[in-house]
Protein backbone atom coordinates (compact mmCIF):
# COMPACT_ATOMS: atom_id res chain seq x y z
CA UNK A 1 0.00 0.00 0.00
CA UNK A 2 1.27 3.65 -1.24
CA UNK A 3 0.25 6.50 -0.31
CA UNK A 4 0.34 9.32 -3.62
CA UNK A 5 -0.63 12.31 -4.24
CA UNK A 6 -0.94 13.94 -8.27
CA UNK A 7 -1.50 17.76 -9.19
CA UNK A 8 -0.85 20.13 -11.99
CA UNK A 9 0.75 23.45 -10.92
CA UNK A 10 2.38 26.09 -13.28
CA UNK A 11 6.35 26.42 -13.76
CA UNK A 12 6.16 28.71 -10.61
CA UNK A 13 4.47 26.21 -8.71
CA UNK A 14 0.95 27.37 -8.56
CA UNK A 15 -1.66 24.81 -7.89
CA UNK A 16 -4.45 26.94 -7.91
CA UNK A 17 -5.58 30.10 -10.07
CA UNK A 18 -7.56 33.04 -8.71
CA UNK A 19 -10.17 35.62 -9.91
CA UNK A 20 -13.14 32.77 -10.45
CA UNK A 21 -16.42 33.51 -10.75
CA UNK A 22 -19.91 31.72 -10.18
CA UNK A 23 -19.70 30.73 -13.70
CA UNK A 24 -15.82 29.76 -13.73
CA UNK A 25 -15.11 28.92 -9.74
CA UNK A 26 -11.78 27.87 -11.16
CA UNK A 27 -10.88 30.95 -12.52
CA UNK A 28 -9.59 32.04 -15.93
CA UNK A 29 -6.04 30.78 -15.51
CA UNK A 30 -7.48 27.16 -14.41
CA UNK A 31 -7.76 25.35 -17.79
CA UNK A 32 -4.06 26.80 -18.39
CA UNK A 33 -2.56 24.00 -15.97
CA UNK A 34 -5.18 21.47 -16.35
CA UNK A 35 -5.85 21.42 -20.36
CA UNK A 36 -3.26 18.42 -20.99
CA UNK A 37 -4.98 16.49 -18.47
CA UNK A 38 -8.44 17.61 -19.37
CA UNK A 39 -7.87 16.70 -22.93
CA UNK A 40 -6.62 12.89 -22.68
CA UNK A 41 -8.96 9.99 -23.45
CA UNK A 42 -8.78 8.22 -19.88
CA UNK A 43 -9.70 11.47 -18.36
CA UNK A 44 -12.44 12.25 -20.79
CA UNK A 45 -14.22 8.73 -20.04
CA UNK A 46 -13.39 8.86 -16.38
CA UNK A 47 -15.23 12.24 -15.61
CA UNK A 48 -16.86 12.90 -18.23
CA UNK A 49 -18.27 9.55 -19.30
CA UNK A 50 -17.56 9.81 -22.81
CA UNK A 51 -16.50 6.26 -23.74
CA UNK A 52 -16.52 7.40 -27.90
CA UNK A 53 -12.67 7.25 -27.49
CA UNK A 54 -11.96 10.89 -28.30
CA UNK A 55 -9.26 12.54 -26.31
CA UNK A 56 -5.43 12.70 -26.36
CA UNK A 57 -2.96 9.25 -25.78
CA UNK A 58 0.31 9.78 -25.50
CA UNK A 59 2.21 10.40 -22.53
CA UNK A 60 -0.23 12.99 -20.76
CA UNK A 61 -2.86 9.79 -21.36
CA UNK A 62 -0.40 7.32 -19.56
CA UNK A 63 -0.04 9.31 -16.58
CA UNK A 64 -3.76 9.96 -16.32
CA UNK A 65 -4.32 6.33 -16.24
CA UNK A 66 -2.18 5.76 -13.69
CA UNK A 67 -3.85 8.53 -11.85
CA UNK A 68 -6.84 5.84 -11.17
CA UNK A 69 -5.33 2.57 -11.23
CA UNK A 70 -4.89 1.06 -7.87
CA UNK A 71 -6.74 3.70 -5.28
CA UNK A 72 -8.99 1.81 -2.98
CA UNK A 73 -9.76 5.12 -0.90
CA UNK A 74 -9.50 8.68 -1.60
CA UNK A 75 -8.79 11.97 0.77
CA UNK A 76 -9.32 15.38 -0.54
CA UNK A 77 -9.87 18.93 1.48
CA UNK A 78 -12.89 20.82 1.84
CA UNK A 79 -11.69 22.96 -1.60
CA UNK A 80 -11.30 20.35 -3.78
CA UNK A 81 -14.93 18.72 -2.26
CA UNK A 82 -16.59 22.54 -3.53
CA UNK A 83 -17.84 23.65 0.03
CA UNK A 84 -15.94 27.36 -1.22
CA UNK A 85 -18.39 27.57 -3.91
CA UNK A 86 -21.80 25.84 -1.94
CA UNK A 87 -24.33 28.05 -2.75
CA UNK A 88 -26.54 26.40 0.47
CA UNK A 89 -23.88 24.00 2.19
CA UNK A 90 -26.38 22.07 4.03
CA UNK A 91 -27.65 20.44 0.40
CA UNK A 92 -24.56 20.80 -1.15
CA UNK A 93 -23.21 18.07 -2.47
CA UNK A 94 -20.28 18.58 -4.26
CA UNK A 95 -19.14 20.05 -7.86
CA UNK A 96 -18.95 15.88 -8.84
CA UNK A 97 -22.00 15.46 -10.16
CA UNK A 98 -23.86 12.21 -9.20
CA UNK A 99 -21.73 10.30 -9.91
CA UNK A 100 -18.35 11.17 -8.64
CA UNK A 101 -15.14 9.87 -10.60
CA UNK A 102 -13.64 8.42 -7.83
CA UNK A 103 -15.34 5.07 -7.10
CA UNK A 104 -14.07 3.92 -3.84
CA UNK A 105 -14.34 5.88 -0.18
CA UNK A 106 -13.32 9.40 -0.54
CA UNK A 107 -12.49 11.17 2.94
CA UNK A 108 -12.98 15.27 3.03
CA UNK A 109 -11.54 17.16 5.32
CA UNK A 110 -14.29 19.83 6.94
CA UNK A 111 -15.58 21.49 9.80
CA UNK A 112 -18.69 22.43 7.76
CA UNK A 113 -20.33 18.49 7.95
CA UNK A 114 -20.12 15.43 9.48
CA UNK A 115 -21.31 11.61 8.61
CA UNK A 116 -21.73 10.32 4.93
CA UNK A 117 -22.99 10.27 1.85
CA UNK A 118 -23.33 7.38 -0.77
CA UNK A 119 -23.34 8.51 -4.27
CA UNK A 120 -23.62 6.70 -7.69
CA UNK A 121 -20.94 4.12 -8.81
CA UNK A 122 -19.41 2.92 -5.55
CA UNK A 123 -18.11 6.78 -4.19
CA UNK A 124 -18.84 7.23 -0.98
CA UNK A 125 -18.27 10.51 1.00
CA UNK A 126 -17.78 10.76 4.48
CA UNK A 127 -17.08 13.91 6.21
CA UNK A 128 -14.64 14.69 8.82
CA UNK A 129 -12.45 16.70 10.85
CA UNK A 130 -9.01 14.83 12.01
CA UNK A 131 -5.68 15.69 10.99
CA UNK A 132 -3.06 14.33 8.52
CA UNK A 133 -2.26 11.30 9.95
CA UNK A 134 -5.68 10.57 11.87
CA UNK A 135 -7.26 10.38 8.69
CA UNK A 136 -4.69 8.47 6.79
CA UNK A 137 -5.01 5.57 9.23
CA UNK A 138 -9.06 5.32 8.57
CA UNK A 139 -8.73 6.02 4.81
CA UNK A 140 -5.90 2.75 4.95
CA UNK A 141 -8.25 0.81 6.50
CA UNK A 142 -11.13 1.50 3.84
CA UNK A 143 -8.60 0.89 0.96
CA UNK A 144 -8.50 -2.74 1.83
CA UNK A 145 -5.13 -3.08 0.74
CA UNK A 146 -4.96 -0.94 -2.21
CA UNK A 147 -3.03 2.42 -2.25
CA UNK A 148 -4.59 5.76 -0.59
CA UNK A 149 -4.46 9.01 -2.70
CA UNK A 150 -4.10 12.21 -1.87
CA UNK A 151 -6.21 14.31 -4.18
CA UNK A 152 -6.22 17.48 -3.02
CA UNK A 153 -6.31 20.60 -3.36
CA UNK A 154 -2.17 21.83 -2.95
CA UNK A 155 -2.72 23.05 0.71
CA UNK A 156 -4.04 19.90 1.76
CA UNK A 157 -1.41 17.88 -0.18
CA UNK A 158 1.13 20.60 1.39
CA UNK A 159 0.27 19.26 5.01
CA UNK A 160 0.85 15.33 4.12
CA UNK A 161 4.26 16.43 2.93
CA UNK A 162 5.19 18.51 5.50
CA UNK A 163 4.24 15.51 7.76
CA UNK A 164 6.14 12.96 6.03
CA UNK A 165 3.56 11.03 4.26
CA UNK A 166 3.56 11.36 0.75
CA UNK A 167 5.24 7.99 -1.00
CA UNK A 168 4.76 8.85 -4.25
CA UNK A 169 4.26 12.13 -5.43
CA UNK A 170 3.68 13.34 -9.16
CA UNK A 171 3.23 16.94 -10.30
CA UNK A 172 2.03 17.80 -13.84
CA UNK A 173 3.76 20.88 -14.47
CA UNK A 174 2.35 23.17 -17.10
CA UNK A 175 4.48 25.76 -19.35
CA UNK A 176 3.42 28.64 -17.98
CA UNK A 177 3.57 31.46 -15.49
CA UNK A 178 1.03 32.47 -13.23
CA UNK A 179 2.23 34.63 -10.04
CA UNK A 180 -0.56 34.04 -8.41
CA UNK A 181 -2.89 31.53 -6.49
CA UNK A 182 -1.66 28.87 -3.65
CA UNK A 183 2.09 28.07 -4.46
CA UNK A 184 2.52 24.01 -3.76
CA UNK A 185 6.34 24.31 -2.35
CA UNK A 186 5.61 27.07 -0.21
CA UNK A 187 6.93 26.00 3.27
CA UNK A 188 8.52 22.90 1.99
CA UNK A 189 12.35 23.51 1.67
CA UNK A 190 14.42 20.51 1.47
CA UNK A 191 11.58 18.53 0.96
CA UNK A 192 11.98 15.25 -1.16
CA UNK A 193 15.54 14.41 -0.36
CA UNK A 194 16.13 10.30 -0.57
CA UNK A 195 12.67 10.29 -2.95
CA UNK A 196 13.96 8.87 -6.61
CA UNK A 197 12.78 11.10 -9.26
CA UNK A 198 11.78 10.83 -12.33
CA UNK A 199 11.26 13.26 -15.26
CA UNK A 200 9.44 12.99 -18.50
CA UNK A 201 8.15 15.82 -21.21
CA UNK A 202 5.15 14.68 -23.03
CA UNK A 203 3.95 16.12 -25.90
CA UNK A 204 1.87 18.67 -24.98
CA UNK A 205 4.66 19.97 -23.53
CA UNK A 206 3.95 19.28 -19.96
CA UNK A 207 6.69 18.02 -17.42
CA UNK A 208 6.13 15.06 -15.57
CA UNK A 209 7.97 14.80 -11.76
CA UNK A 210 7.87 11.96 -9.53
CA UNK A 211 9.15 11.65 -6.61
CA UNK A 212 9.11 8.08 -4.97
CA UNK A 213 10.02 7.18 -1.89
CA UNK A 214 11.78 3.19 -1.72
Amino acid sequence: MRVRADLNISLDGFATTEGGTPDNPMGPDWEKITGAYVATRTFRARVFGDESGAGTTGLDNDYATRYFEGVGAEIMGAGMFGFHDAPEPAEWWGWWGDTPPFHVPVFVLTHQRSGSREMNGGTTFTFCSLAPREVLDVAREAAGGLDVRVGGGPSTVREFLADGLIDDLHVAIAPVLLGRGINLWEGLRGWGEGYRVVTEVAESGTTHVTWSRE
